[in-house]
């Protein structure tokens, strides 16, 4: 079933690691994770891996934690103590970074002993065996979106077999989901989660609209990074929209985010398990229309993500400079750091790209 978004299965474990450790960029991925071992090693340990678990547990896990001494300030969470450990969850997050936010959350989760999520991976990213092979061995599923169908019924009918698919890996395959709460990263720090997506969720889920979002178990996540991932490249977007012109993404610049977003410093990096929905919460929602019902239910995804939201010293400097003001608590060593951060990504680019920076830190505070 499912057989064209689904992840591997662990049958097609052994195919998907041969093919890995011959790519020729391969070498490349293990010369910057683990430069003190040899590209043999690391191909030897992934040639042992049968399963999808011994793939996590014996590569993908030490990979993310390489990434997280190489350049975070520390990963940290809160919240693991909510989850229900026989209960399969929706892990609704926010979303910064196109592959951490949803990477990191699964160490934590092997940390607090639960197993990894299922996780949605666009259709726009899924180029290239290397890539392929790594996220669907990493439990990745594909989901598409709008610029990948060819009209909206198109989009509609696929986006109705996506979901059908997260209600079979939640109940039946009794496997956790990670989605975004909407589509694509969030550009300018103001997180909101798109009611298009909380439709989605129920399109798979019987015509009991209550029932079919209550299933899914979902639980919001707050990620927040000291440094926004990609900074500099989402204010050039956002620059770029800003003269009224259709945003027309160049050839490469979804890998080249990816590949951003892997090596920049991060500074400190928290995920919040927050509160899973309630069914009486979704109860109480019963007699709305289906539009009003879906506002309503992202309207809580939301306040969850925001109450549980980590702000750092980046944020409260941001907000001070737009204002001119100084009226939050951080050292001058902590706004030097950003204004130097700030000098060093904008320099070769407009001023305004300088102002957009900043609101992209200080929305958060907004």
């Amino acid at each position: 079933m499912f057989d064209d978004i689904r992840p591997y299965n662990d049958q097609e474990i052994p195919a998907a690691m041969q093919r890995m450790v011959s790519d020729k960029y391969f070498p490349l991925v293990c010369n910057f994770l683990f430069p003190e071992r040899s590209v043999h090693e690391i191909a030897a340990l992934i040639g042992s891996c049968r399963t999808t678990e011994e793939f996590q547990r014996k590569f993908m896990y030490d990979a993310i934690y390489s990434l997280v001494h190489k350049t975070t300030d520390g990963l940290s969470v809160e919240g693991m103590e909510r989850l229900d450990p026989g209960t399969d969850y929706l892990f609704v997050s926010n979303h910064r970074d196109i592959m951490l936010d949803a990477a990191f959350l699964q160490v934590l989760l092997l940390d607090a002993g639960r197993r990894t999520s299922e996780i949605t991976f666009g259709a726009n990213l899924m180029h290239g065996q290397l890539v392929i092979d790594i996220g669907k061995s990493n439990k990745m599923f594909r989901i598409e979106r709008p610029t990948t169908v060819t009209s909206p019924r198109d989009f509609l009918i696929k986006s109705r077999y996506v979901s059908e698919y997260m209600h079979y890996a939640i109940s039946q395959k009794h496997e956790s989901v990670w989605i975004a709460q909407r589509n694509g990263r969030t550009k300018d720090g103001l997180d909101s989660t798109d009611q298009g997506i909380i439709k989605m969720f129920g399109l798979g889920g019987g015509p009991d609209k209550v029932e079919a979002i209550a299933s899914l178990n979902i639980c919001p996540l707050a990620i927040s990074y000291e440094w926004e991932p990609c900074d500099i490249l989402k204010a050039i977007e956002l620059y770029e929209k800003s003269s009224g012109k259709p945003y027309v993404k160049k050839p490469g610049e979804d890998f080249n985010s990816i590949l951003t977003g892997i090596t920049q410093q991060k500074g400190r990096v928290h995920i919040a398990v927050t509160e899973p929905l309630h069914r009486e919460e979704l109860e109480a929602l019963r007699g709305l229309t289906q539009a009003a019902f879906n506002r309503e239910v992202a309207a809580l995804i939301d306040a969850r993500i925001k109450d549980a939201y980590r702000l750092w010293p980046t944020n409260y400097i941001a907000k001070d400079l737009l204002d001119g003001t100084r009226a939050y608590s951080y050292t001058d060593k902590e706004l030097d750091a950003f204004r130097q951060h700030l000098d060093q990504c904008s320099k070769d680019y407009p001023p305004e790209i300088k102002e957009i920076l900043l609101k992209i830190y200080a929305g958060p505070l907004l």
